[in-house]
């Protein structure tokens, strides 16, 4: 949780990846593969010709580490509480809302930070990667009570 706290009060100037992608993928490898993806994000053009090819990289490891970090947070908070729930109906729910609420606080947090603009779609990526690490964590957890 620190890291994405701390990530979340640097400006994009500060924690940009575009100098150093600059420098270890200088020839470009998958441009012409990646050249024929473009999509809408956030209601902005994502694609190599609209932001040029280490923006475009830059992206996707920005949302994977997203992704990554709050399918992990939801593993754990999953793991880490499921044997203290009362009602399993409620719990499922009760972890992806409180994965919510953190990125949801993440996203606030880059409001106050300048520099930064927080999109309630990056909140939706991160439930949604929550929400997929509590079903499959929920599941393997019941699973292996049940035997």
């Amino acid at each position: 949780m620190f890291v994405l706290f701390f990530s979340s009060s640097m400006t994009y100037k500060e924690q940009t990846t575009v100098p150093l992608l600059e420098r270890l993928l200088h020839n470009e490898p998958f441009k012409q593969a990646l050249s024929d993806i473009h999509f809408n994000y956030a209601g902005e053009q994502q694609s190599i010709a609209e932001v040029g090819y280490f923006k475009f990289v830059e992206f996707f490891i920005r949302k994977g580490a997203h992704v990554s970090i709050f399918f992990l947070l939801g593993l754990g908070l999953t793991q880490g509480t499921f044997m203290y729930q009362k009602n399993r109906w409620l719990h499922w729910p009760l972890m992806v809302l409180s994965c919510t609420g953190v990125a949801a606080f993440d996203e606030f947090h880059q409001m106050l930070t300048g520099g930064r603009t927080p999109l309630f779609q990056d909140v939706m990526l991160d439930t949604a990667a929550a929400a997929v690490a509590v079903t499959l964590m929920w599941l393997w957890l019941w699973r292996q009570k049940r035997h």
